[in-house]
């Protein structure tokens, strides 16, 4: 018997004895000097008297109270006393007022019993070897294991969420093949097995995914074609690392540099590819992604070097619905706006260039799809300056106007950059991965903020390619994918 119920049950038998009229104990007004007094009423009725109840309004005949507070745990907002309210703490029975929450699940680590730990924390600016902010290196795995050979390189890199049970996977692109790696417990990746290329070795493979299939192409070998992989296989996989055979391969194109997929439409756009169409983009219907079949092309706008498709719900309510196309076309010094809603019928909207053109490489929306932010892959070694990063005002599709331009913090190239939500996650070879803040990007003077980064090639930061070809930033659990040139797959993870 508790503490709580002798008391209660000593008061009980004094009232008793009062209603009895025995003169054993007095049972006048002067007994409230000795804590017991007349009020026996228990609001709750869990069996403890309002006046030594914990919780009065509540039934809790146990009284807990994990944090000692004189509250009880049903009553108490904060029951861990750590400063955050039961409904935003994550781990609400355990004092943890940092929130700390390294797989980011939303499960304070005190509470995890599946957190991932980095391998090397970023701590003073350095996670291991690497220079950091903000990011720590959750594992690593090198070019050899991944590709079989010290020599080989890395690539484009993307990543496949199975919807099945959530698990995440890294598809690497090398150049002999592309890798499938198991990261649903970031700190301890799981090499699966490689996709050998179709005809021989590239340095340009490009990667991307629809309805859980891997679609890779390869420029300057051939011919190569599409392949097909069904990503859907990786789950049965027993004896890891395997050597994986293609589902399918469209063999209407030799090699291209590069693929853009826009699921809600469920078609693949080729483009760089060795064509009679100048390298302009191939229309390829996916629906049944085992039997890729040929839309049309377009030739008009000429080599498209990297391209994005949206289907378009932006500001500009004249195309409303449309599949629009922006193309970063290379050295012809421009960006094309097409409609491709009808594949045998592309409606060009407009074309642009801008100062100091060198090389328009390859350019991603804001989610409200006002923006469009752009990278010069050489600007940087002709002209001189930092790291620039062009920000494109799309409100009117038929006039797109550079609103303002951003210099980074070293003299790095800039490769592929991504949006999630109000950040840009560029990809800038010897610089690494680093992440700008875009919530100002209306500003013409000063759109984007540097918030973090990860430096996978400490050695250096000047414009020469090496390092950090493309990055993955679409994970729920907020791991994301570094796919380096000479020292393969990251797995970093921002953190507390």
């Amino acid at each position: 018997m508790s503490v709580i119920q002798k008391i209660t049950k000593s008061i009980s038998i004094v009232a008793c004895i009062c209603i009895l009229g025995f003169t054993y104990q007095s049972c006048s007004n002067d007994d409230n000097a000795n804590g017991i007094g007349t009020n026996l009423s228990d609001s709750d009725q869990d069996g403890v008297i309002d006046t030594i109840d914990n919780c009065p309004s509540i039934s809790n005949p146990s009284q807990e109270d994990l944090d000692n507070d004189g509250i009880g745990d049903l009553c108490d907002d904060d029951i861990d006393n750590d400063g955050i309210p039961n409904d935003q703490d994550n781990c609400p029975l355990v004092d943890n007022p940092n929130q700390e929450d390294l797989d980011n699940d939303g499960i304070g680590d005190l509470c995890d019993d599946n957190v991932a730990l980095p391998l090397f924390p970023c701590l003073d600016g350095m996670a291991g070897q690497y220079p950091c902010n903000g990011f720590d290196l959750m594992s690593k795995i090198n070019i050899e294991t991944l590709s079989g050979s010290s020599t080989e390189r890395g690539s484009d890199i993307w990543g496949w969420t199975d919807l099945l049970d959530n698990k995440e996977y890294a598809i690497v692109g090398l150049s002999n093949s592309t890798a499938f790696v198991d990261i649903s417990d970031p700190s301890n990746p799981i090499f699966l097995g490689r996709l050998n290329s179709n005809a021989g070795s590239s340095v340009w493979r490009d990667v991307k995914t629809y309805n859980n299939y891997a679609f890779i192409v390869a420029d300057n070998v051939g011919p190569h074609g599409m392949q097909v992989f069904d990503l859907t296989r990786l789950r049965n996989v027993t004896n890891a690392p395997e050597t994986f055979t293609e589902d399918a391969v469209y063999n209407g194109v030799g090699s291209c540099h590069n693929i853009v997929i826009n699921e809600s439409e469920s078609v693949a756009y080729l483009v760089g590819c060795t064509s009679t169409n100048g390298g302009g983009p191939i229309f390829v219907d996916i629906t049944n992604p085992t039997n890729p079949t040929l839309l049309g092309d377009y030739t008009a706008g000429g080599y498209s070097h990297d391209a994005q498709v949206v289907t378009y719900n932006g500001p500009d309510t004249d195309y409303t619905g449309k599949q629009i196309y922006v193309g970063s076309n290379g050295n012809t010094d421009k960006v094309v706006v097409l409609d491709v809603t009808d594949k045998t019928n592309v409606i060009p909207i407009s074309e642009f260039s801008y100062p100091q053109t060198a090389f328009a490489h390859q350019g991603w929306f804001t989610e409200n799809q006002t923006y469009f932010i752009l990278g010069d892959e050489v600007d940087e070694t002709t002209f001189g300056f930092n790291t620039k990063t062009l920000v494109f005002n799309f409100t009117d599709l038929d006039n797109p106007t550079l609103s303002s331009t951003y210099f980074g913090t070293t003299p790095a190239i800039d490769h592929n950059g991504y949006v999630k939500g109000n950040d840009y996650y560029l990809s800038n070879y010897r610089a690494g991965l680093r992440v700008l803040d875009i919530s100002n990007i209306a500003s013409t003077t000063n759109p984007m903020t540097e918030t973090g980064f990860f430096d996978t090639y400490p050695s250096s930061d000047s414009a020469n390619f090496n390092g950090v070809w493309s990055v993955y930033p679409y994970f729920n659990s907020g791991n994301i994918l570094i796919g380096d040139i000479e020292n393969g797959l990251f797995i970093v993870r921002k953190n507390n």
